[in-house]
């Protein structure tokens, strides 16, 4: 199994929910880590939350993956902070969930542009450094709705689907160049996103279950990767 002691991770998205608990998965397996968010009095709370639970060595930053400058940013931080980077996980995500005929175009952008704008973004900083380390793993934190369209779903559905096709393409791309590029499609989590209450109902997948699988794909020997995890609730609600 892989070590993950001593690398350097970033993870966006991880002021609450499920990147929340893969930092945290990240700092008790060793790792530094750095997060992100958009507003930094959530980054700082997280940061001083994960340091306490942990121990471990986290740093943060407020970043808003839509623009490319502000990651761009965030990467030039990962390299003060840590002198390099080892894993990316793609955590930042959004939802906007209206028929199309309600749906602004703004309300579109906003979900794109995040979910996949920000993902294409960190990936190429993140390329450019894992070409000096020899090695890298990319988590792209996607959702069954990236193969599962539903109503109301349009900007949603649309922006997790190509995201499937972008990591595929990825890791044909890097394959060969010791880098391993893994997708997870999470179904119902307890996190409130879109708006849902986060009831930490029975049914529902926890955080801690997503931080777990991306503890297992980034622990896999070097010589195998899992490139793409469906999980969902083993009882969901009827």
């Amino acid at each position: 199994m892989e070590n993950l002691s001593g690398k350097v991770a970033l993870v966006t998205g991880a002021t609450r929910g499920i990147g929340r608990a893969i930092a945290g998965m990240l700092l008790q397996e060793g790792c530094s880590v750095v997060i992100c968010g958009r507003r930094q009095d959530a980054v700082d709370a997280a940061v001083a939350e994960l340091g306490a639970e942990t121990h471990g060595k986290v740093k943060g930053k407020a970043a808003d993956v839509r623009k490319n400058e502000d990651v761009v940013e965030l990467f030039r931080f990962v390299d003060r902070e840590f002198g390099g980077l080892d894993v990316l996980v793609n955590n930042a995500g959004v939802g906007v969930f209206k028929p199309i005929s309600e749906l602004a175009v703004q309300d579109w952008l906003y979900v794109v542009e995040t979910n996949l704008h920000g993902v294409f973004y960190a990936t190429r900083e993140a390329l450019f450094r894992f070409g000096t380390r020899g090695a890298g793993f990319i988590v792209n934190i996607s959702s069954l709705a990236g193969k599962n369209p539903f109503a109301s779903g349009a900007a949603y559905n649309a922006s997790k689907f190509a995201l499937t096709g972008f990591s595929e393409a990825v890791m044909l791309d890097t394959r060969n160049d010791n880098v391993r590029v893994s997708y997870i499609m999470p179904g119902s989590v307890a996190t409130g996103f879109g708006g849902q209450e986060a009831d930490g109902s029975n049914w529902k997948i926890w955080p801690e279950d997503i931080a777990e699988t991306v503890r297992c794909v980034l622990r896999m020997p070097a010589r195998t990767l899992i490139s793409r995890v469906e999980i969902r609730p083993s009882r969901p609600k009827r």
